[in-house]
């Protein structure tokens, strides 16, 4: 029989939809009949009208549909009192933001090896689903034979039956073992502040998924089995931001991320938005997570918030430094600048591959024979010798960042793979080993240098915004608008970048130079990486965001220089801003621009219109 979760006030019932021909208020009667006898109330709410509204888009249901016409089996609906504020369950308006989610078809194979970033961010975004290769399943299934005999043999390994970190040394009795693994999960549930995103929640799910497969960790393949189904069905923790000092692991958001999968706290899918963990689960049929010895400590104990918020930054990052490039050339090309700095020969004798890369990405923009530009054309009369160090140096300031990125893709990435809990388990030859995998420091040293590398992309990008709203610097109208005096055109927009740019400062100083002893002065040494990952995606989208009102000046500044037309791929640059904003003739409300180049940015539209130029501009050097 078809059943489905129908929440009352806060609280979720499973409840039949009774014959072929029940109607949706025969269904929400049985619902509130279920409530009242739970709470132990009389039946108070009789007379009170109310309406049934499918979680899932957010659907008003009418009272006399037949329930199974209109939903499906295991389907989420919420009981809303006309007479009372919605203020409990699911929020219909909430959860249709996501009504567009379109469950994914493809997989991609985990074997706790080969997880790029890439591939992390993607799963974040709900484009894949997961299964394990047959040999991390073998792995996992020795590593959990491993344990298990060690609990026959009542050998003693810490977080088996041991108490955890001052109480290593306490024992447990075999018949409190399963107790010892919830209560290090619930004890742990200390996270504070608003929750991680649904997309970086999928990402920490994944993540610990992936670093479970490789068979170090002595969970079991049933627990582990429950959490890719879980994931598949994008069932998702409720898990606070904050809490994790980066070592032991992070505790408290993934002890959060159990919770869930345990069937407890809150918990999140698509169909029934964030509403009790164990009906969401039993929803979508699944089952919680009981777990076995040795489990609590497994799922708990890693550094994968830190990586998984990591590997979003540096993903980002990438992106951010390409455009970067294509933005500051339109503002060189804007102010008139010449490409002589980037002549290939200077970068040859300082071969820094960051530096030799961003020249390259110059020349293949700015004025050559393979892509001419009028506004360049123009000048060649003047003979410029150099212009000032923002548009002169953008190879060295530019490149190094490059260079960082690169670096911190390659930590992170091996972090995405590596077993980061403890103890581990080796079943080759049957040992479980205490170690100190779990320390974030790794990612956090390299996540605090990423937030200082890419700030230098939004304070250089910063001052050629200067350039070109100062009349002084740029020979164009002040603050790029007509009628200067009724019109101020970018004269605040240029402070929001300073405001930025000025955040982004503070947001630099390291948090990995920071530590605070732990657990009785057992764990006196932590990374404090969490912080590192939080704020170094902080700085990258605080520098898209100037990035984006670089562009939107670059952009305006050219209108002045018309009729004259700058290269090819940059003009290409100019007409997609220009699908989205419109030139400034008087003033108006910038915001709106600003956002709308913000996200051509940060969804990489800008480097997607040059990179076929690019490419050319390559093939035609080498043929």
């Amino acid at each position: 029989m078809r059943c489905v979760s129908v929440c009352v006030r806060g609280e979720w019932f499973r409840v039949p939809c009774g014959s072929p021909s029940g109607s949706i208020q025969l269904l929400g009667s049985e619902a509130l009949r279920r409530y009242h006898q739970a709470k132990k109330l009389k039946d108070a709410d009789d007379k009170l009208e109310f309406s049934m509204l499918r979680c899932k888009g957010g659907e008003l249901l009418h009272p006399e549909d037949k329930a199974e016409d209109v939903l499906e089996d295991n389907d989420f609906v919420q009981l809303v009192f006309e007479a009372e504020n919605d203020q409990y369950g699911c929020s219909p308006l909430a959860s249709a933001v996501h009504r567009s989610y379109q469950e994914p078809k493809e997989y991609i194979s985990l074997d706790g090896n080969s997880l790029t970033t890439a591939d992390l961010v993607s799963l974040g975004q709900g484009l894949f689903k997961i299964k394990l290769t047959p040999e991390s399943e073998e792995r996992v299934k020795k590593g959990r034979e491993v344990i298990d005999a060690f609990i026959r043999e009542n050998k003693v390994v810490y977080g088996v039956n041991t108490g955890f970190g001052k109480f290593a040394q306490t024992l447990i009795p075999k018949e409190q073992l399963v107790q010892l693994q919830e209560n290090v999960v619930r004890s742990d549930c200390v996270g504070v502040g608003a929750p991680v995103s649904v997309e970086r929640t999928r990402m920490l799910l994944v993540l610990r998924i992936n670093v479970l497969a490789k068979g170090h960790s002595g969970v079991s393949m049933e627990t582990l089995d429950a959490m890719i189904k879980a994931f598949n069905a994008s069932c998702l923790s409720w898990v606070p931001e904050k809490g994790t000092v980066g070592a032991s692991g992070d505790l408290a958001p993934l002890a959060h991320l159990t919770l869930g999968l345990m069937g407890e706290g809150k918990m999140w899918s698509p169909q029934s938005g964030w509403a009790d963990a164990k009906a969401v689960l039993e929803g979508h049929g699944l089952k919680p997570i009981v777990l076995k010895p040795k489990e609590g400590l497994a799922l708990i104990n890693g550094t994968q918030l830190i990586s998984s918020l990591g590997a979003e930054a540096v993903e980002r990052a990438v992106g951010v430094a390409r455009q970067a490039d294509v933005i500051a050339a339109l503002t060189l090309e804007a102010l008139k600048g010449t490409n002589k700095a980037f002549h290939s020969a200077i970068h040859a004798v300082r071969p820094h591959p960051g530096q030799i890369e961003v020249a390259e990405r110059l020349r293949s923009l700015l004025d050559s024979k393979i892509f001419p530009s009028q506004i360049s054309e123009s000048q060649r009369s003047f003979n410029r010798v150099q212009d000032a160090y923002t548009l002169r140096c953008i190879p060295q300031v530019h490149g190094v960042v490059n260079d960082t990125i690169t670096f911190v893709h390659r930590v992170i990435s091996t972090e995405l793979n590596s077993a980061t809990d403890n103890p581990l388990v080796f079943a080759e030859t049957g040992e479980t080993i205490s170690g100190g995998n779990f320390h974030g420091e790794y990612p956090a040293k390299a996540l605090d240098y990423l937030a200082i590398g890419v700030h230098e992309l939004g304070s250089i990008s910063e001052r050629r915004i200067e350039r070109l709203v100062n009349p002084s610097l740029s020979e164009l109208p002040a603050f790029l608008v007509k009628d200067g005096g009724l019109n101020s055109g970018f004269m605040i927009a240029h402070c929001t970048a300073a405001a930025l740019v000025s955040e982004t400062k503070a947001l630099c100083h390291p948090s990995s130079v920071d530590s605070l002893s732990t657990s009785a002065a057992t764990e006196d040494h932590v990374s404090m990486g969490g912080w590192a990952a939080r704020k170094a995606l902080r700085v990258v989208e605080h520098v898209e965001q100037v990035l984006a009102i670089e562009l939107l000046a670059a952009c305006q500044a050219l209108e002045f220089l018309r009729p004259l037309k700058s290269t090819a791929p940059l003009e290409k640059v100019y007409e997609l801003l220009r699908s989205v904003v419109s030139p400034w003739d008087r003033d108006r409300v910038m915001s709106p621009d600003i956002e709308a180049a913000h996200t051509l940015v940060r969804q990489q539209k800008v480097w997607g219109e040059v990179q076929p130029y690019m490419d050319e501009y390559k093939k035609k050097l080498q043929a």
